[in-house]
């Protein structure tokens, strides 16, 4: 990691059937990071689970979504000066082997997406409604950032401090804004986005949402995330030396600015 200091940030609600796993194959792949689990309201163990396998825990009081996770270890990472965040789910779909490859490609971008549909032969297919709307969103996004951009959706992705900067203050929380959303605010910002090609796998545990009726509701509500994500008067930038102590009311009770990370009981 070249002396970086890297925060995997895995955002996680219910997922006590795979976050050990998960957590143990980062761990293998890239074991000077430092790892946070955001338990994101969940209702099962998957906070004691992750606590076991070594990973340092932020229980969120109650549901708050993928945006409201990641935005909680964005302010992390900002607040504890690390060099770059990486996005990973917990469910095992994304695959840590990439992760060199993805902070390598970080010396030439503010954010780094693990693509799906990059090449040709990619086992990852998707459709219906639901790749019309990858589409439509890659497209652009793609001109948007002056790239191009396949898999927008994609969750796998890696920061580096200056995109760091910018998602701990603007990460969004609404449902498909903390993945298409988030890219429309970082270029805006003046942060360059590029991605690296990866391959998804299955799910390790419990079952995926898809189904037609919910394929053609995500269709809807794609568009309609990303016209308003075009259309919302962002910043141009950040103002210069903006700091950790910008961002404030950041994280949640219980997880404290400067402190070493560990597992931390929020209850409402």
């Amino acid at each position: 990691m070249s002396g970086r200091r890297v925060l995997i940030i895995v955002p996680a609600w219910n997922e006590q059937d795979s976050i050990g796993g998960t957590i143990a194959e980062i761990r293998e792949c890239v074991p000077d990071a430092d790892l946070l689990v955001i338990d994101d309201g969940s209702l099962d163990l998957t906070a004691q689970r992750a606590q076991a396998a070594g990973a340092s825990v932020c229980s969120l009081p109650f549901n708050l979504g993928v945006g409201g996770a990641m935005r909680t270890g964005y302010r992390y990472a900002l607040r504890n000066g690390y060099d770059a965040a990486v996005q990973i789910d917990a469910d095992g779909q994304h695959d840590p082997r990439y992760l060199a490859r993805l902070l390598t490609e970080l010396g030439s971008a503010d954010v780094v997406i693990g693509a799906r549909f990059a090449t040709p032969d990619d086992p990852y297919k998707v459709r219906g409604p639901r790749r019309w709307a990858m589409v439509l969103l890659a497209r652009v996004l793609s001109r948007l950032a002056h790239t191009r951009l396949t898999d927008v959706t994609s969750g796998f992705r890696v920061s580096n401090r200056r995109a760091i900067s910018v998602f701990a203050t603007h990460y969004p929380a609404e449902y498909l804004g903390d993945t298409v959303e988030s890219l429309v605010i970082a270029a805006r910002a003046g942060c360059t986005i590029t991605q690296v090609p990866v391959t998804m796998r299955a799910r390790v545990a419990g079952r995926a949402s898809h189904s037609p009726v919910k394929a053609a509701v995500y269709l809807c509500r794609a568009i309609v995330a990303l016209v308003l994500a075009l259309v919302r008067d962002w910043p141009a930038q950040l103002e210069e030396g903006s700091t950790a102590e910008d961002v404030e009311g950041g994280l949640p009770p219980g997880v404290h600015p400067g402190a070493a990370p560990q597992h931390q009981e929020v209850r409402p």
